[in-house]
Formats: C-alpha cells, sequence, structure tokens
C-alpha cells in the first residue's frame, strides 16, 4: 500500500487539494453573494470568487502537489489558461453531452467534470508547473 501511495502521490493531493478547492469556490462566492448582492449583479460576484478560487487552487497546487520554486507569474498566468480551456470547452461539451447524445444536464456536467479533472492534473503537470525541479 505504501508502494501505491507513493508512486501515485502527487494525484492523490490533486484529488484532495482539488476537494478544497471545490469547497473555497462555492464558499467564496456564497459568502460574497450574502454579503455584496445587493450592490453587485451575480456576475460579477462570480467573476470575483472565480478569481480567488483559482488563486487558493493556484496555491494549494502549486505547494502541495507540484511543489515547484519560482516562476510564480508565469505559472500563475499557465494556470488561468488551463481554466479557461477548460471553461470553453464545458461550454462546448454541456449543450453537445444534453442535445446529441440526450443526456440530463447533471449527468452531462458529471462527466464533463471526471474529464476536466484528469485533463487539468495533466495540463497542470506538463504546462503550468513544468519544471526540472517537478518532484512527483
Amino acid at each position: 500500500m505504501k508502494t501505491v501511495i507513493k508512486e501515485h502521490r502527487s494525484k492523490i493531493i490533486y484529488l484532495v487539494v482539488g476537494g478544497w478547492n471545490t469547497l473555497f469556490g462555492y464558499g467564496a462566492f456564497s459568502i460574497l453573494y450574502l454579503l455584496l448582492s445587493h450592490s453587485l449583479n451575480s456576475t460579477l460576484i462570480l467573476t470575483i470568487s472565480y478569481v480567488l478560487a483559482i488563486t487558493n487552487a493556484y496555491i494549494g497546487y502549486k505547494v502541495f502537489v507540484f511543489r515547484t520554486k519560482g516562476n510564480v507569474l508565469k505559472e500563475y498566468l499557465r494556470f488561468y489558461v488551463v481554466y479557461g480551456g477548460a471553461y470553453v470547452a464545458n461550454i462546448i461539451l454541456l449543450p453537445l453531452l444534453m442535445r446529441v447524445f440526450l443526456l440530463n444536464a447533471y449527468v452531462s456536467q458529471a462527466l464533463i467534470v471526471i474529464l476536466s479533472v484528469i485533463s487539468s492534473y495533466i495540463f497542470h503537470k506538463r504546462f503550468t508547473f513544468k519544471m526540472h525541479e517537478h518532484t512527483e
């Protein structure tokens, strides 16, 4: 069992940090909406919470999963590229799965989330946090 954990350490921690990021993002949106909905529209609140959540995710993945040194701004911008791509893919795939494959919204989004988790791990490992000092 120790061998399996050691061999897949970054993937396991990626899922744990991702779970925290999901809670953080939802919490950030909820708190901001509660505090600001009387003066800001929901799109602006969502945008603010998205920036906070992505920044939180970046720190978690950098420190705990990929453990890279330096290149903070470069990695941070690459991190946004990966999540921007995931967002665009989500916009395309959701209606496709619902209209072409006749899946309901919940099943469609669940499949997209699974695809997003796997693909974002790969892109973060090979693009966002690509460094010679990377430790697995």
